[in-house]
């Protein structure tokens, strides 16, 4: 199998893996520059950098710089007491870049109305791979979603199972309704997506929550969701409020916590939001 091929593969599966390459040699190793090793997500390797003690080490590193999406940079001495003891009579030295290599984030939108055009457009513009579900044909369609990479018209619970949903992946509920808005967050909050948005106001936002409580969910499932989606920005118009959910996606994925509010982490964080749900 290709290495390449592989790592497009993964990419388009959604999945994160890391790349190592041997980038210096100085002296005899047991590999060669350029050599590469690709470590998966669940731990499974392609390549190899030379095996032994070396292999190990960078095994462990690339987990970290999946988990981190930092590069990081190792350098080896095969001295002649290391190599004897792992195998490796060589005795050279090697330098191995190692890059995390991330899928393009995913963003499911959920509901076709006039909101969803203006978050179809801003979402595919900043790097999110984006995908339009709506129950509606006359919604649903290429012609008012050109630029997603994929618009679905059908029953929302029929569409679920067909939706490749992983970390990466963000979902924004922006549907007709408050009937369909609770279908969609049922099956989100089963998810592993990292960021879970929905339209509506904070007391709306509760009795949606308040009604799947009593279906069983506990508290803690709701604590990904942030509602009201977006910044503070004053935002009125469709495309305006385009603008501040799609800046909120951005401050998120680039981990920037001094400009997007917390709310996420618990919609019951404080006393007034407690005593929406009494």
């Amino acid at each position: 199998m290709d290495i390449y091929e592989e790592l497009v593969r993964l990419r388009r599966l959604g999945q994160r893996c890391a790349l190592a390459t041997i980038v210096q040699v100085r002296g005899s190793i047991p590999s060669h520059e350029s050599a590469k090793l690709l470590v998966r997500e669940d731990g499974s390797i392609l390549g190899t950098v030379g095996g032994g003690c070396v292999e190990a080490e960078v095994w462990n590193a690339a987990r970290e710089v999946m988990r981190t999406e930092t590069p990081r940079h190792l350098s080896f001495n095969l001295n002649q007491d290391a190599a004897y003891e792992n195998g490796l009579i060589c005795g050279g030295q090697l330098d191995v870049y190692i890059e995390p290599v991330t899928p393009a984030p995913r963003a499911f939108i959920f509901g076709a109305g006039h909101i969803s055009k203006g978050l179809a457009r801003m979402t595919a513009m900043t790097g999110f791979s984006t995908v339009v579900v709506d129950d509606r044909d006359a919604f649903a369609n290429r012609e008012r979603f050109p630029e997603a990479d994929e618009v679905l018209a059908g029953e929302y619970e029929e569409i679920f199972p067909k939706l490749s949903v992983q970390e990466s992946s963000y979902i924004l509920i922006v549907t007709r309704g408050h009937r369909d808005d609770m279908r969609v967050l049922r099956w989100a909050i089963t998810t592993p997506a990292t960021y879970v948005a929905m339209i509506g106001s904070k007391r709306k936002v509760i009795t949606v929550i308040k009604e799947l409580e009593k279906e069983g969910f506990g508290r803690e499932a709701f604590e990904r969701i942030y509602s009201p989606m977006g910044l503070d920005i004053g935002a009125v118009s469709p495309e305006e409020i385009a603008v501040s959910v799609v800046a909120e996606m951005i401050a998120f994925r680039r981990k920037a916590t001094s400009n997007w509010r917390a709310l996420s982490k618990s919609l019951f964080a404080d006393e007034s939001r407690q005593a929406l749900v009494k």
